[in-house]
């Protein structure tokens, strides 16, 4: 689930906002006149994404079974993650050059054919093609949400924002699995994508045209693309990102340890350089500063979405509960994720230099959450929705550390490279999204190719994301450089 600027110097690095009303007074609050459409569009935007994640995430055990990809579940997940790549690094170098609004507008047009594409699917690799291009819909559309908070919102305003980002996920959350779950039932999977279709036009009629009234990042560069040789433009780089971890994510399906270790070998020395190339420096170093807050998402978003893709898979396959009552744990999640972002936006407003210490607490929180939500699900002891309570444990961890990690990561972020770092950090979230479900999709059919249980597969997920949940405790600390704690 969801999601400031230092004055660089006199004129420089400023976010490009509405002009306030009333000749330039302070502007207090983000529903005012000149922040009003474009709050609610921002909001509608997420909300729609956020309703197609927790919708398909119910019923994909539906899909994998009815498709025959129970074999290849984690690319249910993957496809659209890795395809979330491309989107977000092209929309975000676009932003920087052109502003939002044509980013925006082309990453809801595709991510409209996508959901077409998916939901009329007759087969598996048709699905996962439809995955694709929501996933490149997906990317632009989230990259360009946390851009226009960077450009359009003042300082004091921008931490309210990310909070409502994640608010943004309350009504989804509450509706998005029941609706998924009880269309999978009683009718069709086929209905959650097709459902998406208005939800979409809705959503790009109120986002646009506030989006078109925001000039270009001050200090951008022209609105041509950058010179120089093709393959190293962000649409082949991140072609390169998406096709070295692809091909990883694949090899580790392979039964075959001579085509598996090679094929492996090969997308781990394609992905590393391309991601160097795509995201700022210092990124792969964990380099405290902007580095690290890139580092950092990586490290919340594997383990939040890591462990809550296979949520759902857990409690159906191996404690026999119903669709719907199993998006019931990922609407805690995401209920509380708000609660917890709310929380650190109100302890942001009173002291700043305090982001650090929530970022430690909020992985500390969700590392209990994944324990006992695994427990619930892996331990036939325990009964199986307490499994609910322990991702509601998370979501509030989650909420804490990834809104003091996005907001202080943006507040050092010099307003010409808002497109850059807003893309980086949408781009950790989906790649380490994809990452993970990969990872537990390959346990899962090693342990089938092995004679192992889907038990023994959830439990290596579940451990490797309690693992990184540990190392995003120590990480934590590098958030901001050692002068500036």
């Amino acid at each position: 689930m969801s999601q400031d600027v230092n004055e660089v110097a006199e004129g420089v690095g400023e976010p490009v906002a509405p002009p306030a009303a009333g000749g330039g007074a302070a502007v207090e609050s983000v529903f005012s006149g000149a922040y009003r459409a474009l709050t609610l569009g921002v909001i509608l935007s997420v909300s729609m994404v956020a309703f197609e994640s927790l919708g398909v995430a119910t019923v994909l055990p539906d899909i994998a079974r009815d498709l025959d990809g129970l074999g290849a579940y984690g690319w249910g997940l993957s496809a659209l993650m890795l395809a979330n790549i491309i989107g977000t690094v092209v929309a975000g170098r676009a932003a920087d050059r052109t502003g939002p609004a044509r980013s925006m507008a082309v990453g809801m047009l595709i991510f409209a054919v996508g959901c077409a594409a998916a939901g009329a699917a007759a087969s598996w690799p048709l699905f996962l093609l439809g995955r694709a291009l929501q996933g490149l819909g997906v990317g632009a559309v989230m990259s360009m949400a946390y851009t226009m908070i960077g450009l359009a919102y003042p300082e004091h305003l921008r931490a309210r924002m990310f909070a409502l980002l994640s608010s943004a996920w309350t009504v989804p959350s509450l509706i998005g699995p029941v609706i998924a779950g009880t269309l999978a039932q009683h009718t069709s999977w086929r209905g959650v994508f097709l459902l998406m279709l208005p939800l979409i036009a809705i959503a790009a009629a109120l986002t646009l045209p506030g989006l078109r009234k925001l000039d270009r990042p001050q200090g951008a560069a022209s609105g041509a693309a950058p010179a120089g040789p093709w393959w190293k433009s962000p649409l082949a780089t991140s072609i390169l990102l998406t096709a070295g971890t692809a091909l990883l994510l694949q090899a580790l399906l392979l039964k075959n340890l001579a085509l598996l270790i090679p094929l492996a070998v090969i997308g781990v020395a394609v992905a590393v350089p391309t991601l160097r190339q795509v995201t700022p420096e210092g990124t792969l170093s964990i380099r405290p500063g902007i580095g690290a807050g890139i580092g950092i998402r990586f490290l919340l978003c594997a383990v939040y979405f890591g462990s809550e893709a296979f949520l759902p898979l857990g409690l159906q396959e191996l404690r026999d509960v119903s669709a719907s009552m199993a998006g019931l744990g990922l609407s805690a999640g995401a209920i509380t994720w708000v609660l917890g972002s709310a929380y650190q936006a109100k302890l942001d407003g009173k002291d700043k230099r305090g982001r650090t210490g929530s970022v430690t607490l909020g992985f500390v929180i969700l590392l209990v959450g994944v324990v006992i939500m695994a427990l619930s699900i892996l331990v036939e002891a325990i009964p199986a929705m307490v499994a609910v309570a322990g991702w509601a444990i998370g979501g509030i961890g989650m909420g804490i550390a990834f809104n003091a990690a996005t907001t202080d990561t943006l507040e050092q972020t010099p307003g010409e490279q808002q497109g850059l770092v807003s893309g980086s950090l949408q781009l950790a979230q989906t790649l380490a999204t994809g990452l993970i479900a990969g990872l537990g999709g390959a346990a899962m059919a090693m342990a089938d190719q092995h004679g192992s249980t889907t038990r023994t597969a959830l439990l290596f997920t579940f451990i490797l994301t309690a693992v990184l949940a540990l190392a995003g405790v120590l990480v934590s600390r590098r958030l901001r450089p050692a002068a500036a704690r």
